[in-house]
């Protein structure tokens, strides 16, 4: 079983994910707020995707973090590395609840996550796949440094692949 490492930013605990999670992950799912994301979920079904999401660090060794505020502990949402079965590599990706929208809380966690990627794994590049009509994640991504690049594979037709090279990171 991999051992997953909790991660410390100057405003965020990043931790392995815990059962009460799903409830904020159903919630979110559940909500308009996830069309562009997997899309509405039942419940059913969210559990199903974050239980393959969250076992993932057994399988890959890598996964999501939840994420912590460290003032309050209370929970912000979610960022990590996804690789389901027939990705095209692996992914960073991430969401907030709405409570925690507006605080660049997912820009500090994913910044956390793709030093760690490096420094774990080695690895040269990360990956985010975005829907296109999903702005504010673009828009993220290239923040973070990320390139969008027109050639990459996606997972649907269309999706908007941004390119993220970590070979700066420590």
């Amino acid at each position: 079983m991999a051992s997953i490492p909790t991660l410390q930013t100057e405003r965020l605990t990043l931790r392995a994910p815990k059962l009460e999670d799903f409830e904020h992950w159903a919630a979110f799912f559940a909500s308009e707020r996830a069309r562009f994301e997997r899309g509405i979920l039942p419940r059913d079904e969210a559990w199903r995707v974050w239980a393959a999401d969250a076992a993932l660090w057994t399988l890959r060794g890598y996964g999501p973090f939840g994420l912590e505020v460290r003032e309050t502990g209370a929970y912000a949402g979610e960022v990590g590395i996804y690789q389901p079965d027939g990705y095209p590599g692996p992914e960073l990706g991430w969401f907030v609840i709405p409570e925690a929208e507006g605080k660049g809380y997912a820009a500090e966690a994913a910044r956390a996550v793709m030093a760690w990627a490096r420094r774990a794994f080695g690895w040269e590049s990360l990956i985010n796949i975005i829907d296109p009509r999903n702005e504010r994640s673009i828009a993220l991504g290239q923040r973070l440094g990320g390139v969008i690049d027109p050639n990459a594979k996606g997972e649907c037709p269309g999706d908007v692949v941004i390119l993220h090279d970590l070979r700066g990171l420590a």
